[in-house]
């Protein structure tokens, strides 16, 4: 009978390995499919949302916006101008701030901080000037043309990436509203 038992689990084991690799066979003609519609999707592009999501080193902000729930609105009609702080930017955030600000009691600041980096215009690189421009948080930022455009400081590092509702500048550091204090996270 224990014979009979162990045969059984071996033929079972066997067709599962054989069902995965079936899987695997068709889950590798994907990444063809795939391809095709990260091409198509480029010559016709998606909202700031979906192109952030698409781009590389803009992860950690996609999470930052999921967290926020701040993708249905950076999804909508816009326009948006979104100075997009890269993956870098977030990490040379003071160590644990970053988690902090993704916690559920935190949402608010959060979102403050996510809504100072959208602008709501379009605005190409070369359209920028010099002065302050209103943020959809309510506050302004400065910008400036002196040694490539900056905002507040912060360097545009990939400009003029379009969006179907705006466009985005990739900048190397995390803007944070006058009246936040993000150490203050930390002491909770």
């Amino acid at each position: 009978m224990r014979r009979i038992s162990i045969a059984a689990l071996s033929i079972a084991a066997l067709l599962t390995l054989s069902a995965c690799s079936t899987a695997a066979e068709e889950t590798s003609a994907e990444p063809t499919a795939a391809a095709e519609v990260t091409e198509e999707a480029a010559a016709t592009p998606g909202t700031v949302v979906d192109v952030a999501i698409a781009t590389e080193g803009f992860a950690t902000l996609v999470a930052a916006v999921t967290a926020a729930d701040l993708a249905e609105t950076l999804s909508g009609m816009g326009p948006f101008t979104v100075f997009a702080p890269t993956d870098d930017a977030f990490a040379a955030l003071p160590a644990g701030v970053l988690d902090a600000l993704l916690l559920p009691e935190n949402k608010d600041v959060l979102v403050k901080i996510l809504t100072y980096h959208v602008v709501a215009a379009n605005v190409l690189a070369a359209d920028v000037t010099d002065g302050d421009v209103a943020t959809v948080e309510g506050q302004t930022v400065k910008l400036s043309t002196a040694d490539g455009v900056t905002v507040n400081g912060a360097k545009v590092v990939i400009a003029d990436v379009l969006a179907s509702n705006g466009v985005i500048h990739a900048i190397d550091a995390v803007l944070v509203p006058a009246d936040v204090d993000v150490t203050a996270l930390l002491k909770k």
